[in-house]
Formats: C-alpha cells, structure tokens, sequence
C-alpha cells in the first residue's frame, strides 16, 4: 500500500504496470493527509512489455532502470529505449551479473526473461541502479551484497527500515561487519 500519493503524476507508470500484470487498485477519493492511497497487487504472471522513455507525462527516465529489474521476472522479451540520458544502462552489467539476461546497443537494451536471478556482489553507480540493485536483489536467490549504497541515500530516506516493514530481508551493513 503507498499513501498519500498523487496518482495523476503517475498515469504512465500506471499504465505500464498494469499492461506487465501488475494490479494497481486506486482508492476514488484522497485521504485526510491529501494524495491517493495505491494498493499494488502482482497477479501471478507478468508479461514483457516494451517501454520508451519520454519526457512528462511519458513513461519516466528515473523509472526505466526499475523497470528493467521487473522485466527480468517477466514473461518473454521486451525492448527498453532511452531517449532523455545517454548511458543510462550501467545497471544492466549489474543484474547480468546476477544472471539477467540482457542486451545493450547503444540506447536500446532487450531484456529476456522470465530468468532465475542469484546473489552476487554488485556495484551501484547512481541512485536509479541502486534502487534497481535493491530490487534485484530482493527478486535473487541468495545474498546479494550492493556496494556503494552511498547513492540510493540521495533519494530514498531509510529504504532498509521500509522495504523490511513490507517483509523484506535487508540490512545495512559496514565492510567491517
């Protein structure tokens, strides 16, 4: 469940989610605290889907390197273009590493799945792979160590302690640990 968000900003990502076999139940009326309260469900099977980076209200630069970590779970083969930011596809070394199966010529990348992803130890380079590290991660079998969490700090305020209330198995750890 995400509260107090503005749904309307999120109309293409929405979309998207729902073509893939996400289930995305918005609530019809904004809470007391203002926004929206999303309830997000994954049916049993998702399906590969395209995707093109566009400026607002098109599907989001800052969403494509997430996008990429769902589409390894997905069903099939699907295209990612990148058409704001050269060189936006450092995260898919990453989650080949893990055992993705992706492609990347120049600002396209195919991404093939349904495909078993494990733990290995990966290098985050900017707060979008990060937070597609994260998720990878959490979809691998295994323990997966992300280095340089340093920049997933720059946006996501305490992402360990939330992503462990929703049963997530992650922490926080020092290379002294």
């Amino acid at each position: 469940m995400v509260e107090r968000c503005n749904a309307e900003h999120l109309t293409a990502i929405l979309a998207k989610l729902d073509e893939v076999g996400v289930q995305v139940v918005r609530d019809a009326d904004k809470g007391p605290n203002g926004g929206h309260t999303l309830i997000v469900k994954a049916r049993s099977k998702l399906s590969a889907h395209d995707v093109t980076t566009q400026e607002y209200p098109g599907f989001p630069t800052d969403m494509q390197a997430q996008y990429m970590t769902l589409m390894t779970q997905a069903e099939g083969s699907c295209v990612i273009a990148e058409t704001i930011f050269e060189n936006r596809f450092m995260h898919a070394l990453e989650l080949a590493r893990m055992g993705a199966d992706i492609t990347v010529n120049g600002r396209r990348a195919v991404v093939r799945g349904k495909t078993f992803l494990s733990g290995a130890k990966i290098q985050a380079s900017d707060l979008r792979a990060s937070a597609s590290l994260v998720l990878g991660g959490l979809a691998a079998e295994g323990e997966t160590l992300i280095d340089r969490v340093y920049h997933i700090d720059r946006g996501y305020e305490r992402i360990e302690e939330k992503l462990t209330q929703v049963g997530a198995k992650i922490a926080r750890i020092s290379e002294s640990d």
